[in-house]
C-alpha cells in the first residue's frame, strides 16, 4: 500500500516538471494562443461594458432578448444568422484586482491537481493485474489519452478552440500521463498486487458481500 502512494507522489512530482517545462521552457503551452490586438484599448472597452461581474461570458448571446428592439435585429433568435453576422466565442473575464497576480500559488494547486491525478492512476493501477512494467505503463498511459480527450474536444468542438492549442494541451496533457506512469512503474517493478494492495482489499470487499 506505502509503495503504491510513493509511487502516486513521485509520478506527481515528474508530472508537475514535465507541465513546467512545457509552458515555460518549451513553445507547447502558448501554441494557438495569441495576443489581442490593440490590446489597451480592447480592455479599456471590457473594462466599461463588463465592469465587476466577472465570470464566463458566450458571445454572441443566442437568447431571445426582450429588448423590442433587439427582436427586429436582423437573424434575432435565429443562431445561424448571428454567427455568420457577427463574431462569436467564449470570454472568461476576471474585473480588475479580483484575481492578483499569484505565481505561486497557482503554482502549488496546479502541483496538488496533478498530484491527485497521478494517486488516483496509481490507484487504478493496483486494481488490476498487470504485472509487466510495459503493461503498467500503458495502461497509466490510457488514463492519460482519456484525460486529454475529455474537455478538449468538446471544447474545440462546441467554442471553436484552435485546433493546434487543443492538440498542444492533449500532448501535454498525455505525455504528463506517459512520465508519471513510468516513474510508478519504476517504483513498482518488483511490486506485486497482493492482499494488501487497494485492488485486492475491494474486490474482496465487494466479493463478499454478494450473494
Amino acid at each position: 500500500m506505502s509503495r503504491i502512494f510513493l509511487a502516486g507522489l513521485l509520478g506527481g512530482i515528474g508530472m508537475f516538471f514535465w507541465t513546467f517545462a512545457a509552458y515555460t521552457l518549451l513553445p507547447l503551452g502558448n501554441i494557438g494562443i495569441r495576443s489581442l490586438p490593440d490590446e489597451a484599448a480592447v480592455l479599456r472597452v471590457l473594462q466599461h461594458s463588463i465592469a465587476e461581474h466577472s465570470g464566463a461570458y458566450l458571445f454572441p448571446g443566442f437568447r431571445q432578448s426582450s429588448n423590442p428592439s433587439d427582436k427586429k435585429a436582423e437573424g434575432a433568435g435565429d443562431p445561424a444568422a448571428i454567427v455568420a453576422r457577427y463574431p462569436s466565442g467564449i470570454l472568461i473575464y476576471n474585473a480588475a484586482g479580483t484575481r492578483p497576480f499569484e505565481w505561486f500559488r497557482w503554482l502549488f494547486v496546479d502541483f496538488v491537481i496533478e498530484l491527485a491525478e497521478v494517486v488516483i492512476a496509481v490507484f487504478l493501477l493496483g486494481l488490476t493485474r498487470l504485472t509487466t512494467f510495459v503493461a503498467r505503463v500503458s495502461f497509466v498511459l490510457l488514463i492519460g489519452v482519456v484525460v486529454g480527450i475529455a474537455t478538449n474536444l468538446s471544447y474545440w468542438n462546441w467554442f471553436g478552440f484552435p485546433w493546434n492549442y487543443t492538440l498542444g494541451l492533449m500532448f501535454i496533457q498525455v505525455v504528463g500521463f506517459l512520465s508519471a506512469g513510468l516513474i510508478a512503474a519504476l517504483v513498482l517493478r518488483k511490486q506485486t498486487f497482493g492482499a494488501k494492495t487497494p485492488g485486492s482489499f475491494l474486490q474482496k470487499l465487494f466479493w463478499e458481500r454478494l450473494p
